[in-house]
């Protein structure tokens, strides 16, 4: 299989833990003796190269890393990434799941009146949010805030959050929303995911 390395680099770009050689034998339906001496080929190519990631056996199975030298970069540009601001958006849902954890994303999509997923997995990814076992009746996945959002809110716990009353409209016009203590966001509010367009930051 004269392209089985370029297919084998296609596969590993995605996986999300080490891929073993007998699996990726079965993918590609090659032999594994091709297929590890295939992947022993591109580590070396790589290191001769001197390309910023390698090509690493590790726990059983193959996966590409940035290589060492190269962890400052690496570490700058992840930090860099959970200092961005957060979105209006991103700040309305999280004030959404810290009042009403555990919490599912479409009841954050009902209080919020507009989809939430692409915030949701922005909040997941800085960390701000975890999932927090399923919903009994549903199946669907309900989420919490962690320790690193009451780090980042100088709370020792979530008995610290502040009383909503204050910083809620006019009880008339939000009784049935804020029933449950939850505040009621604008749903024609625009719901977007550029953290590039913030004005606050966690």
């Amino acid at each position: 299989m004269s392209d089985l390395k370029p297919a084998l680099e296609a596969v590993l770009m995605i996986v999300d833990e080490p891929a073993t050689e007998e699996h990726l034998a079965k993918v590609l339906e090659q032999p594994r003796r091709a297929v590890a001496d295939a992947l022993r080929e591109l580590a070396d190519e790589y290191t001769v190269q001197g390309r910023g990631f390698e090509l690493r056996l590790v726990a059983g199975g193959w996966r590409f890393y940035s290589r060492p030298e190269h962890a400052d970069a690496v570490e700058r540009f992840v930090l860099d990434g959970q200092h961005a601001r957060l979105t209006q958006a991103a700040l309305e849902t999280l004030a959404v799941v810290a009042y009403r954890q555990p919490v599912s994303r479409s009841r954050v999509s009902a209080v919020r009146g507009v989809n939430c997923d692409g915030v949701m997995r922005t909040l997941l990814q800085r960390g701000l949010v975890e999932e927090a076992g399923t919903e009994p009746e549903s199946g669907a996945i309900l989420y919490r805030t962690t320790n690193y959002f009451l780090e980042r809110m100088g709370l020792r716990g979530l008995d610290e959050l502040p009383e909503l009353a204050p910083f809620l409209p006019e009880a008339d016009a939000i009784e049935a929303e804020t029933q449950e203590g939850v505040p009621s966001f604008d749903p024609d509010a625009p719901d977007t995911d550029d953290d590039d367009k913030t004005t606050t930051e966690l």
